[in-house]
């Protein structure tokens, strides 16, 4: 069992006996006694959305969950194929069980599946994944390092906020925890 206050976006926990993604989650303190932690939680198998609110000092159950290194195939517009790397077996996400993971999957890319009793449920995607920029803005002179950036599309087609020295086709790094840009890959 976990405290509620460790809960983090995308940890699967065990409520009521179904499983749940945490989608988002707040933290609210009162001038006296114990705080709120507001949740948005995602049911893994149904996709049904509900908030849920637990006092400080909770304690919930984190999912036990099997993970398997899989290589990301294709998608054919329906589902997301992936294939287990020690078997060779093929396993179809559709888009509910891919979520925002999407934004970042490029094709051949080692992922570890989420399984719940033999059953795939999700994907957790390495922390930096290398894209190339396919649409920014172009340069101009005395552009610098500073903490102004211009938005660029990667091929996976999420946009990224990055520095003004940048081109379209340079690489770059990106964290896919946050969707932040990290430096030039």
């Amino acid at each position: 069992m976990i405290d509620v206050g460790g809960l983090k976006k995308g940890m699967i926990i065990d409520m009521e006996g179904e499983l749940y993604r945490v989608i988002s989650m707040n933290k609210h303190f009162t001038g006296r006694g114990s705080g709120i932690i507001r949740t948005k939680l995602k049911n893994v198998l149904t996709g049904y959305s509900k908030d849920h609110s637990f006092s400080s000092g909770e304690k919930v159950d984190e999912a036990t969950l099997e993970y398997r290194e899989a290589e990301y195939l294709y998608n054919d517009g329906e589902h997301y194929y992936f294939m287990d790397t020690n078997n060779f077996e093929q396993f179809p996400l559709d888009d509910e069980l891919v979520g925002d993971a999407v934004d970042f999957l490029i094709d051949n890319m080692k992922v570890n599946l989420m399984f719940y009793e033999s059953k795939p449920i999700g994907i957790n995607l390495p922390t930096f994944v290398i894209l190339e920029v396919v649409e920014t803005e172009p340069n101009f002179k005395g552009d610098t390092v500073s903490g102004s950036g211009k938005p660029a599309k990667m091929e996976t087609g999420v946009r990224v906020n990055v520095p003004m020295f940048i081109k379209t086709g340079e690489k770059i790094k990106v964290d896919t925890r946050t969707g932040e840009y990290i430096e030039r890959a």
